[in-house]
């Protein structure tokens, strides 16, 4: 594939992410495991999600270059970019789906499976571009740079940031705030969408 084509792709791709994941928070069933984190902290600031998405993946590139030192790709540096993009689509994503947030049980859960389905989509997309990723994953690439198997250290990852969102939330908040069924159901369904895309080879 031509550079230009893997570029539309990849930002088709983020966009994608961006609002799979704000469909699957405005379900209000709890947000997704890799975005618990950055969910939590809007309840204790006034910055929106996409902001507090942007502040946290800024951490985990940091995260990067500690751990991978001179292994640290020079090209890896355009996550920071990829980042400020990552945030304002979830904000976009936000307001979009806004319009589509109901008080019925089985429509949060609707809105819950379309939303995991178009976050697996953005992801699958990411993946066949082939460019660069967003930094949460490129963390949890970093972090299996070793012991190479991504699929594990994805799942410790994931409820690794769940766990500290559930911390964060009880010590500050007094209460769980963001986390919650939907957290669960989300991340057995973005699985499953994606393993369903690569066998209709999307």
């Amino acid at each position: 594939m031509k550079l230009s084509y893997r570029i539309i792709i990849f930002i088709i791709a983020i966009f994608l992410c961006g609002l799979g994941i704000a469909a699957s928070t405005q379900a209000d069933l709890g947000t997704t495991p890799i975005s618990s984190l950055p969910y939590v902290l809007t309840f204790m600031t006034p910055f929106s999600f996409g902001v507090t998405t942007i502040f946290i993946n800024i951490c985990f590139l940091i995260f990067q270059i500690l751990l991978l030192r001179k292994n640290f790709r020079k090209v890896d540096y355009f996550q920071l970019l990829v980042t400020l993009f990552f945030g304002v689509f979830i904000d976009i994503g936000m307001h979009i789906t806004a319009y589509f947030k109901s008080d019925i049980y089985i429509c949060k859960l609707l809105l819950l499976i379309v939303g995991s389905a178009i976050l697996a989509l953005g992801i699958s997309l990411e993946v066949y571009a082939n460019l660069l990723y967003v930094p949460g994953e490129g963390l949890v690439k970093a972090i299996s740079f070793k012991n190479k198997n991504f699929g594990k250290t994805k799942v410790l990852f994931d409820f690794s940031l769940c766990v500290l969102s559930i911390i964060l939330s009880l010590a500050v908040l007094h209460k769980v705030e963001g986390l919650r069924e939907g957290t669960i159901i989300s991340a057995i369904l973005v699985g499953a969408f994606i393993c369903l895309y690569k066998k209709l080879r999307i």
